[in-house]
């Protein structure tokens, strides 16, 4: 699974005009399923997710995590995150998962994110979303389990 994690002051998702999902400070992560990925890869981007210390400390430094902060988290399926892009002029997309797993196991990956932290919020799977953030930092990082 790859997490592509961003620190954020703000950031949403609309879907056909209606915000379908809003945080202040925390973090957005776009969210893809490769086609080998297992439950385990579920458990560990979780942990990741809410564990990596992103946010600074009273010195500045990058020490403290998302349930440090007790901040926001969205979580936005993006399944182009597991395109291959090594040739050519147009991705191939023969390792991201297919639909059915893709849902399935982003839903888990809520479930598990909300059994952490409290603040949990979702992009819409399959859907033509519109996604806005202010990146904070910037700081952006690409998570793999």
């Amino acid at each position: 699974m790859i997490g592509l994690l961003q620190r954020v002051t703000r950031a949403d998702v609309s879907v056909e005009g209606s915000v379908i999902a809003r945080i202040g400070r925390g973090l957005l992560v776009f969210v893809a399923v490769h086609r080998d990925d297992a439950e385990r890869d579920i458990v560990r981007l979780a942990e990741r997710i809410v564990s990596y210390r992103v946010f600074p400390d009273t010195s500045g430094r990058m020490n403290r995590s998302l349930q440090d902060e007790a901040a926001g988290l969205l979580l936005v399926p993006q399944f182009t995150l597991a395109a291959d892009t090594r040739k050519g002029t147009r991705a191939s997309f023969t390792k991201a998962a297919t639909p059915e797993k893709g849902a399935a196991y982003f839903e888990l990956l809520v479930k598990h994110c909300h059994g952490k932290i409290e603040c949990v919020e979702t992009g819409q799977f399959g859907a033509d979303m519109q996604v806005s953030l202010i990146n904070d930092g910037p700081v952006t990082f690409w998570l793999t389990s």
